[in-house]
């Protein structure tokens, strides 16, 4: 299994990013084919202050896919493709950074 991990900082109008966020991204990425999953939490505490450079994490979402092959096959759906025209539509891509993990176990 892998997950996909966008790592967004604190929006300047943090209220008016979240209406957006859930209200138009989430529904969108919720449609992408072989998205098995996906977990997204707001961030409460920082344990490494400072780990980030000035950036204050503000919202962590985790996307799951059976294997690398099919994340990469959903990258390139068009449902995935609105869902990134719409990040952009709200800020959203000035705020995230993204990554893919293997997940190695599962408990």
């Amino acid at each position: 299994m892998i997950k996909y991990i966008a790592l967004y900082k604190r929006p300047a109008d943090a209220e008016d990013f979240d209406e957006k966020y859930f209200g138009s991204h989430l529904p969108l990425i919720d449609r992408t084919p072989g998205l098995l999953r996906q977990e997204v939490a707001h961030v409460t505490r920082t344990y490494v202050p400072g780990f980030l450079g000035d950036a204050e994490p503000y919202l962590i979402a985790e996307l799951y896919f059976e294997s690398e092959a099919a994340m990469k096959a959903a990258f390139k759906s068009p449902e995935w493709q609105a869902g990134g025209a719409n990040l952009t539509e709200i800020g959203g891509m000035d705020l995230v950074a993204m990554f893919a993990a293997e997940i190695k176990e599962e408990l």
